[in-house]
């Protein structure tokens, strides 16, 4: 394997732990506010709408929109499926951006870290630049570049997101690594001739989870975790 470039990083799943972070979340503010909910199924809905709100975007169902607004369009539906009263504007703007304020799997920032220094490191992700910003912040992700869907108004898998992303860089695709802990991104970024790093996973939708729980094909490199990548790839020494 030729080491690539630079390393390019799936961010929801990947690198920090959505699921926890907002069902942690949202039952605090359900305490607080003396509401009763089952926050643990909303949080399962919202994420289950994430695909199907993006694909109603290509198909022109819905004008282009951040991620933040099409995470906002769900919540909007869920709270009232999920007959969540009293809230106001304010509470549903504070819990919207809770993907905002989502934790970091223990072994990313050490990991993304050690990468950092031989590789330039970045997420390619559908979130938009002002939730990755902040995400960065809060999380201490030492990212060098922000590759966010409304840089290329279009969202993974559309090939203007990976492709976009190496022209920024002003690499070739096989320059540039995607790292993921799911196969079908990777699968993507392959055909579009990137190289490819799976990470497991396999509690990202809690302990029922199904999908990507191992590596479906033989990606470039399989790893069990960012610092385990950074092993791999010999991250640590300078060059």
């Amino acid at each position: 394997m030729i080491y690539p470039k630079a390393i390019l990083f799936d961010t929801f799943g990947t690198i920090v732990d959505w699921r926890s972070s907002l069902i942690d979340e949202l039952q605090a503010f359900g305490i607080s506010r003396a509401l009763v909910a089952n926050w643990v199924s909303l949080v399962d809905a919202w994420r289950a709408a994430y695909a199907p709100s993006m694909d109603r975007v290509r198909k022109d169902e819905l004008p282009w929109m951040r991620l933040d607004d099409l995470h906002r369009l769900t919540l909007d539906r869920l709270v009232a499926e999920f007959d969540v009263k009293g809230l106001s504007e304010e509470d549903l703007d504070h819990l919207n951006r809770g993907w905002h304020r989502l934790r970091p799997w223990p072994d990313s920032v050490g990991g993304l870290t050690r990468l950092k220094r031989n590789f330039i490191i970045a997420p390619l992700s559908n979130g938009n630049v002002s939730l990755l910003v902040n995400l960065a912040k809060y999380a201490g992700l030492p990212w060098d570049m922000v590759f966010a869907s409304d840089l290329f108004h279009h969202f993974k898998p559309d090939r203007e997101t990976y492709l976009g992303a190496c022209e920024f860089l002003n690499l070739r695709p096989e320059e540039v690594m995607l790292c993921a802990a799911h196969n079908s991104d990777l699968r993507m970024a392959r055909s579009l001739g990137l190289q490819t790093a799976f990470i497991a996973r396999p509690t990202e939708y809690g302990h029922h989870q199904v999908r990507d729980i191992h590596a479906d094909d033989a990606w470039d490199v399989v790893a069990t975790s960012v610092e385990d990548l950074a092993d791999q790839l010999g991250a640590g020494t300078v060059v």
